[in-house]
């Protein structure tokens, strides 16, 4: 689990550099930016206009988005182990 946390951290804070970059966005908005997109809220007050950011951006999303899953499932294993995982076990 430490492995995907820290790779989530690192992918955040990549996202939140390059933003910075290529957008010239505040700390905070690219940060927030970086989040909203990985965790697929997408609100949408805030989009990148350069073509470096709209690459930047797809880019994030593909792999932001595998990541961020991949520690929700890993979180989900680990500290919600009452939770069933097949269907046909269920007491109905």
């Amino acid at each position: 689990m430490t492995r995907f946390l820290v790779l989530l951290a690192a992918t955040i804070g990549c996202g939140t550099v390059f933003f910075r970059w290529a957008e010239g966005w505040s700390w905070i908005d690219s940060y927030f930016f970086t989040f909203v997109t990985i965790s697929t809220v997408g609100y949408g007050n805030i989009v990148p206009e350069s073509d470096a950011g709209k690459i930047g951006a797809t880019v994030l999303i593909a792999v932001g988005f595998a990541i961020f899953a991949s520690v929700v499932q890993v979180f989900s294993r680990r500290f919600l182990p009452h939770v069933r995982r097949n269907d046909d076990t269920r007491d109905d």
